[in-house]
């Protein structure tokens, strides 16, 4: 079994990339040429597993494991994915207000040393408070959810409008690490916490 002390991150996602540095993993930011796309009669969870595998498959050779995620917002069914505009992000958060949604994060895993790939999916279930109007607008009008899933980050502000989680927090983020640290075994890694002690001085 061999540790993982680096990743090659086939994403742009500034959280991924910070979550995984906070395993004290080194993370290589690569392309992938796979460009996401709405699939009809696709359900929230499926979409989310297709789009990392899509995204693991459409990166760059390496010789680091190639990690690639995918987060989808799932109202009744319905795929909430990032909204366009200020008015569309106010009505995905309009849609929450007051009510449960399942937050799906898919994670694909590539060794192109094994020329193997594992996918893993972990969901979480998000209940929000019941927003008034004025806090709808102002939230919106912040932006703070211009580039997230579902118009919200939860590590953000957002949790201000949060009511409670049932499940893994990290997967609302957009990086489930516990489950990432479970899955590493069938490709041969394993995860272990850097050693501190020796860099504190007496």
């Amino acid at each position: 079994m061999q540790q993982l002390d680096a990743v090659a991150l086939a994403s742009v996602s500034p959280r991924r990339r910070e979550l995984l540095a906070s395993l004290g993993l080194r993370v290589e930011i690569i392309a992938s040429a796979y460009i996401e796309q709405a699939l009809a009669g696709v359900s929230p969870a499926e979409l989310a597993l297709t789009h990392a595998r899509g995204k693991a498959a459409g990166a760059a050779p390496s010789d680091r494991l190639i990690v690639a995620a995918d987060t989808v917002v799932d109202c009744d069914g319905i795929a909430l994915g990032k909204p366009a505009d200020r008015a569309e992000a106010r009505a995905m958060i309009g849609q929450l207000s007051g009510r449960e949604h399942l937050v799906h994060t898919a994670f694909a895993l590539r060794s192109d040393r094994l020329g193997r790939t594992i996918s893993h999916l972990e969901t979480t279930r998000v209940r929000f408070a019941a927003l008034d109007s004025a806090t709808m607008d102002a939230y919106a009008d912040s932006g703070d959810g211009a580039d997230k899933a579902g118009a919200y980050g939860i590590q953000g502000f957002a949790a201000t409008l949060v009511e409670r989680i049932d499940g893994d927090y990290f997967t609302v983020v957009g990086f489930p690490l516990a489950a990432f640290a479970r899955v590493l075994p069938q490709l041969g890694y394993r995860l272990l916490p850097q050693a501190r002690y020796a860099e504190m001085s007496v």
